[in-house]
């Protein structure tokens, strides 16, 4: 049994050791991305991205993912109290706003989102946060 645990550790550190920066980073934007979703998106939104019962819209298989991540960082940090139609269907609750969120929170959450629900594999970078910011406030 020693000899299987040091045989897994071996194998563990060796793939940690073939992964290049960029694979790094891309865990590590989910990983964050992941605990930001849960804690300010996931109670309206829900874990699975389905949404909650028509009153908040789902994120998975959402129509809204498509061509609107620079719109979603801006609702996310300032929050957004019009209608948003989503699938098809409209949703009026209001979104509050997270100006706490830094923008390389934002870029985690986006990355997080977009590579779960949204088609992506990459990361959304922090100039492009910045850039939404920037129109939108």
């Amino acid at each position: 049994m020693k000899i299987l645990n040091c045989v897994f550790l071996f194998l563990s550190s060796m793939l940690i050791a073939c992964n290049n920066a960029d694979d790094i980073k891309h865990k590590q934007y989910m990983s964050e991305g992941y605990y930001l979703y849960t804690t300010h998106c996931a109670n309206c939104h829900q874990g699975d991205g389905a949404g909650l019962a028509g009153l908040y819209p789902p994120l998975a298989k959402s129509d809204f993912l498509d061509g609107n991540k620079l719109k979603m960082m801006c609702y996310i940090r300032n929050g957004i109290a019009d209608t948003l139609v989503v699938n098809g269907k409209k949703y009026m609750q209001p979104m509050p706003a997270n100006a706490n969120l830094q923008p390389i929170d934002l870029a985690e959450i986006a990355t997080y989102v977009y590579n779960k629900w949204g088609g992506e594999t990459i990361i959304t970078p922090i100039n492009d946060v910045n850039k939404a910011l920037e129109k939108c406030k």
